[in-house]
């Protein structure tokens, strides 16, 4: 009986010529990709970037073969402690109570709607995608339905509500009043963006070993015992995440403002996004506006910083 042998390929080693041209040669194949990739980059990412940069600091005229003279930090001034200061600082002040108001109440909401969904066995996928279609839903529809569920008088949905329950005696001018008609896109803003919220928090949740939960409840531990001080450390990371989103997202809010108040009454709920968008397309204070995305992109670092030094970031 012939019995055969297994032999095992051993690879030939290399030379370190070999390794040289066999390194260029890999490098050769992907080089081209890496290349357009990097073209790409510079013509769409980086030239914008230094171009804004450089147009804040001129009076930027568009008018072909006209001159922007360099006028330096005035653009800054004017924001900063100039003669737009008030608009600059009021559309600031909305910007941080959008956050204030949206991010740890949209936070929350966004957790216990994906605890209760992550619990629930029968029906989970419909939940899920019930409560992440307001994320699908276009900016631009949800806030003409808002616009609708608000309308002033008593033929909004919102106050016809509110008068057959008795709550109010007349209808609110929800839009024509600085405080409600923040409230509105404050609503909206959580609505919107608590789909999201919930859905990472359940991709964290469904992350996380049963073995923990079974340890936990062996050794006595309550439903909110157990919330507390397993699951909700174990999510620490995921909320880090979370949280510096909502932080740049709060920064970039624009379309609700333009759509539903377009910043009335009277520039009360203008954002940054607004307000620079109105003086580059309004007024054409190109440099101006140029000024105010530097502001905001250095406001999102200065916060991003912020968080990183009072949150620390823990890799698993």
């Amino acid at each position: 009986m012939q019995r055969t042998v297994k032999t095992t390929f051993i690879p030939k080693k290399l030379t370190p010529k070999q390794k040289v041209k066999k390194g260029l040669k890999q490098w050769g194949e992907v080089a081209p990709y890496i290349l357009i990739g990097m073209i790409l980059v510079l013509i769409f990412v980086i030239y914008p970037q230094i171009k804004n940069i450089y147009m804040s600091f001129t009076k930027y005229n568009l008018i072909p073969g006209t001159k922007s003279p360099f006028v330096g930090f005035d653009n800054y001034k004017l924001a900063l402690i100039g003669d737009e200061k008030e608009k600059f600082w009021l559309a600031f002040r909305n910007v941080i109570l959008y956050g204030v108001f949206t991010i740890p109440l949209g936070m929350l909401i966004g957790l216990i709607m994906a605890v209760l969904i992550n619990s629930v066995k029968k029906f989970n996928l419909f939940y899920r995608g019930a409560l992440y279609l307001p994320v699908l839903v276009d900016w631009i529809v949800v806030a003409i339905i808002f616009i609708y569920i608000f309308q002033d008088g008593d033929h909004g949905l919102a106050n016809y509500f509110l008068l057959k329950l008795h709550i109010i005696k007349e209808p609110v001018a929800w839009l024509q009043n600085t405080w409600t008609a923040n409230a509105v896109i404050w609503i909206l803003g959580i609505w919107k963006n608590v789909g999201w919220t919930m859905f990472i928090y359940l991709a964290a949740l469904q992350g996380i070993s049963k073995e923990v939960y079974e340890a936990a409840a062996i050794d006595g531990s309550k439903p909110v015992q157990t919330f507390f001080k397993i699951t909700l450390p174990l999510l620490k990371n995921t909320t880090y995440y979370i949280l510096i989103n909502l932080i740049i997202g709060s920064f970039n809010v624009f379309i609700a403002v333009y759509m539903i108040t377009q910043g009335g009454p009277l520039g009360t709920t203008d954002v940054l996004q607004n307000y620079m968008y109105n003086q580059a397309f309004k007024y054409f204070n190109f440099g101006y506006a140029c000024a105010l995305s530097v502001i905001i992109g250095l406001s999102i670092i200065i916060l991003t910083i912020a968080r990183n030094k009072f949150f620390k970031y823990e890799r698993n």
